[in-house]
């Protein structure tokens, strides 16, 4: 069925009417017959019982009809369709983040685009930390990616969010746990819970170059698979571990003190990646919908990705 047809066809079933279905669609009475006609065919069935006193749908016709009125309504939506894609009000865009820590951010985030943009589908991908994000986001498995990183390769770009203060995670009854600051130099013979490391995760790289300033490599003696489980093997006694004040704010972790770090280390930015060269009308939404809620922050936090 043509688009022609279906607007001839809805016209007289709707108007039960030739006459007011070519005034309607401003045609000929013989070219609105024509076209019926040549529908009719091509269904191989009959969709009007025509009299010279009425005009009524058969049941081919009744069937028919709420799918032309469909098929008219998304075409004439086409435009509009197009336009909300064109500006970003519509389409998918897949954000990765490593959870629970970020969830705060990623939540805010979330409710500000659906309320600006109920077109757009924000797919969240929980549980992908800042290294597994980087290598998603160059694969183009996620278009955008919500983690800590201090170096990125030159396909990727990125947009700084948040700063967070670097602390240490302490079992309670540690030795230095009565402390308002510890030094790393101080830890020194401590077993160390680490998160896994990976191209440009920050929070491992910041723990190594904390340690060889203070002359040590660090004993890692377990790999968390995330920032909670890391809390909890702390809280077991396992060892102790560098983490971030987020971490501090939105995780609760019994059994574990948190300290700052005496050395005083620069703080950790926070920042959504994504490619050059992947930009889309959505994500470009999106981008500018955490640009509101996230200000600006210090060109150093910029100034020490590598683009």
């Amino acid at each position: 069925m043509e688009i022609q047809q279906a607007r001839a066809f809805v016209a007289v079933a709707e108007e039960l009417h030739f006459g007011r279905a070519a005034e309607r669609l401003r045609v000929s009475q013989s070219t609105l017959s024509r076209s019926l006609a040549q529908l009719e065919r091509g269904l191989q069935s009959q969709l009007l019982e025509r009299t010279t006193r009425s005009v009524a749908l058969t049941a081919a016709g009744e069937a028919l009809l709420p799918h032309a009125q469909e098929m008219l309504t998304m075409a004439d939506r086409s435009a509009d369709i197009v336009a909300a894609a064109t500006q970003g009000r519509t389409g998918r865009v897949r954000l990765g983040f490593a959870s629970p820590s970020t969830n705060h951010v990623v939540g805010s985030l979330a409710r500000e685009i659906r309320r600006r943009l109920p077109g757009l589908r924000l797919e969240l991908i929980s549980s992908v930390l800042s290294h597994a994000g980087l290598k998603q986001v160059c694969d183009g498995e996620l278009d955008i990616a919500l983690g800590r990183w201090d170096a990125l390769p030159a396909q990727v770009t990125s947009r700084v969010i948040a700063q967070e203060k670097l602390v240490l995670a302490l079992p309670e009854g540690h030795r230095l746990s009565r402390r308002a600051a510890v030094s790393v130099k101080e830890l020194e013979r401590d077993s160390w819970v680490v998160l896994p490391s990976g191209p440009g995760a920050a929070l491992p790289q910041r723990l190594h170059m904390l340690a060889a300033q203070a002359g040590f490599v660090p004993k890692i003696t377990q790999i968390a698979p995330d920032s909670a489980t890391s809390m909890v093997l702390v809280a077991s006694g396992y060892g102790v571990a560098m983490t971030q004040s987020s971490v501090q704010d939105h995780i609760y972790a019994p059994g574990v003190v948190f300290r700052e770090i005496a050395e005083s280390p620069p703080p950790l930015p926070v920042r959504l990646i994504w490619l050059r060269d992947g930009w889309s009308p959505a994500l470009s939404e999106v981008v500018s919908v955490a640009k509101n809620l996230h200000p600006p922050v210090a060109h150093g936090a910029e100034a020490r990705v590598q683009r």
